[in-house]
């Protein structure tokens, strides 16, 4: 079964597909109180339907006002909260030359924006009970350059890395209940690609695309203990690594 959830509330953005939705559903199982959290309210009431204690909060987490919203209507619905996982985001599919301003603008907004709402909003509930998770969902992509085509979303969630260990590092002394995780996927066999801007290939259908269920459940076994880089590809940690030894191979044989 994995961690115990049992009547922990905890916030999923993102919820109404992909890994988002198969999170909620995981979380369910091990008995979380949620709310569910995204911009389209058909299916996200339907995955909150399928759910024993769920809560469907139509927002988009680019705009401040509606992230406090959802704050607001978590501690409302549940009286409290224990778990914000900032899982809203988008791809984008260009090459490093044919990137406009507009794309950078809208990776940034997408993908770094949406989390520093989430957790500047949550993080002074949490600093006041002393205890919380905040989660993070970024991408390998963002510490290996495996997908030139997607340099623009890499260099936001390497950003997003940036504010979660700088966060996690700030809040270690004073705040050691406070737990900050990052979450480093590799490709998983969702609709991600189809949906990225600019189109691209349905990631259901590349090689070696992690099956979203097992990513579900290696983010929830994460979200309470283990280490706070949680790598969801058993070799994702090694990958990274030996993408540092090989770039500090070349400096060294290159000075």
């Amino acid at each position: 079964m994995g961690a115990d959830f049992q009547d922990r509330v905890v916030v999923v953005t993102g919820a109404s597909a992909g890994i988002g939705e198969l999170l909620a559903r995981e979380l369910d199982r091990r008995g979380a109180r949620l709310a569910l959290v995204a911009r389209s309210s058909d299916k996200l009431q339907e995955v909150a339907r399928a759910c024993r204690d769920a809560e469907a909060m139509v927002a988009d987490m680019t705009v401040r006002e509606d992230v406090a919203r959802v704050l607001e209507l978590t501690q409302a619905r549940f009286g409290g909260i224990d778990v914000w996982v900032n899982n809203a985001g988008r791809g984008l599919s260009r090459a490093f030359e044919d990137l406009t301003d507009d794309d950078v603008d809208e990776m940034v907004r997408d993908n770094i924006k949406t989390a520093l709402y989430g957790m500047q909003t949550v993080l002074p509930v949490f600093k006041a009970q002393g205890r919380g998770v905040i989660a993070n969902v970024s991408s390998m992509l963002s510490r290996v350059p495996y997908a030139p085509i997607r340099t623009a979303y890499s260099a936001a969630k390497a950003g997003l890395n940036s504010l979660t260990e700088t966060l996690r590092f700030d809040l270690a002394q004073d705040y050691p209940g406070i737990r900050v995780v990052l979450v480093l996927p590799g490709v998983v066999a969702t609709d991600f690609g189809l949906k990225a801007l600019g189109g691209g290939a349905d990631s259901r259908n590349l090689p070696g695309a992690q099956d979203p269920h097992e990513v579900a459940q290696l983010i929830a076994d994460g979200l309470l203990t283990g280490p706070v880089d949680v790598y969801t590809r058993p070799d994702g940690l090694d990958r990274v690594m030996h993408h540092l030894r090989t770039l500090a191979g070349t400096t060294t044989n290159s000075s």
